[in-house]
């Protein structure tokens, strides 16, 4: 019988079907980025520790210069597939496949870096940040300092309010979208984008994520969703002053009540939300309202 993580786990995404893991092979951006990332970061002969290795993949991109590497996952399917991934490169022997709950493992030895993808829009659904803080805890305890690089180093997250078109061939359905980071027919920005948490893993990180701020609207028309935007830091480059990052496709949330808006009203909104829970205890826990002295009593309307 499962126990209550497990469970959690199952409904939050962790076994998510393997096929989206073959999706993310495919996913040009992320590998690119990853794989320089972590080419960077992980120096020659060095040990590194992947939480959550999926197929494999990250813990075969730092196999080309690390040591030996420490490949962890909880899923069967998941480890299978990444052993035989793994048998067919080169370098792969260097990765140890461990079926292991990455909240609980521990590497035999100290590790130089950890990596840690267990990313989602606005850290929902997957344990990142509560299992890298875990892992920190554990880490000093049986090793003291000091803790490993982790990948990603930081992730920057923001919000924007828009105007979103909801009908599909006439029908009108808010859903959650997952949008390219091009520009999305139907989607209108009513203001720039504000930044409302900046998580640094190489500081003790808090997994209850709240924020409550302000936009003045730079358009007219309903305001009836919020995009967030989440950018993950894989590695700070200091002799370049630059990063390399890995921008997660956008995530629009319908509004539960839309709002009127006129250019240059203001618009207050507030949240707060758990990281690695789901997307409707965020989506449920938003409030939007304009404010100021000359604004109608009643700016809500219907979606269609």
């Amino acid at each position: 019988m499962l126990n209550e993580r497990e469970v959690e786990s199952c409904y939050l995404g962790q076994f998510i079907p393997v096929h989206y893991h073959h999706n993310m092979l495919m996913d040009d951006n992320r590998m690119k980025n990853f794989k320089a990332a972590i080419s960077h970061a992980v120096r020659p002969g060095a040990k590194v520790l992947e939480l959550g290795g999926g197929t494999g993949v990250l813990s075969w991109f730092a196999a080309a210069n690390a040591s030996k590497v420490w490949c962890v996952e909880y899923n069967p399917d998941l480890v299978k597939e990444a052993r035989r991934f793994l048998a067919l490169n080169q370098h792969g022997h260097k990765v140890e496949v461990i079926h292991a709950d990455a909240f609980d493992y521990l590497p035999p030895e100290p590790v130089d870096v950890v990596i840690c993808e267990m990313i989602h829009v606005a850290m929902l659904r997957e344990k990142q940040v509560e299992v890298i803080e875990a892992f920190k805890q554990r880490y000093l305890q049986r090793f003291g300092g000091p803790l490993p690089l982790f990948i990603p180093e930081a992730v920057v997250m923001a919000v924007q309010p828009l105007q979103q078109d909801y009908s599909f061939e006439g029908y009108c359905a808010p859903i959650v979208q997952f949008q390219p980071h091009t520009l999305h027919p139907g989607t209108v920005e009513m203001a720039a984008p504000a930044v409302y948490s900046i998580l640094d893993f190489s500081q003790p990180t808090d997994t209850l994520i709240r924020w409550e701020g302000s936009f003045r609207m730079q358009a007219s028309g309903t305001l009836n969703a919020l995009r967030f935007i989440t950018k993950n830091i894989l590695t700070i480059l200091p002799q370049q002053s630059a990063t390399i990052d890995w921008l997660n496709h956008y995530m629009v949330l319908p509004l539960a009540e839309p709002l009127r808006v006129t250019t240059g009203d203001e618009v207050h909104v507030s949240f707060q939300y758990r990281a690695g829970n789901s997307i409707a205890s965020l989506q449920n826990a938003i409030s939007a309202q304009v404010v100021g002295a000359c604004i109608e009593a009643d700016r809500a309307v219907a979606y269609a």
